[in-house]
């Protein structure tokens, strides 16, 4: 698979059915995922695998999710938006 057509799958991806999730997480492709490691990258897309609820829950801070490498790119991602 070339990297544009990846690219597009994650974009893809990133369209969820919460507009919170949605702010987050297309401006942060858009702007900050090629500058990424390929670690980096793997841990994003697995981010992108989990549910809606637990995502939203881990990025307000309702919860704190118990993956360490899913719970350092949550704190990265949010670190972004707060710039």
């Amino acid at each position: 698979m070339t990297e544009i057509h990846s690219k597009e799958r994650i974009r893809w991806a990133c369209r969820r059915g919460m507009l919170e999730l949605d702010v987050l997480f297309m401006p942060f492709v858009e702007e900050a995922f090629d500058s990424l490691s390929k670690e980096q990258q793997a841990v994003f897309q697995r981010l992108l695998e989990c549910d809606d609820p637990d995502l939203f829950a881990w990025f307000m801070g309702h919860e704190e999710c118990k993956d360490p490498e899913l719970n350092g790119m949550v704190a990265l991602i949010l670190d972004r938006v707060r710039v």
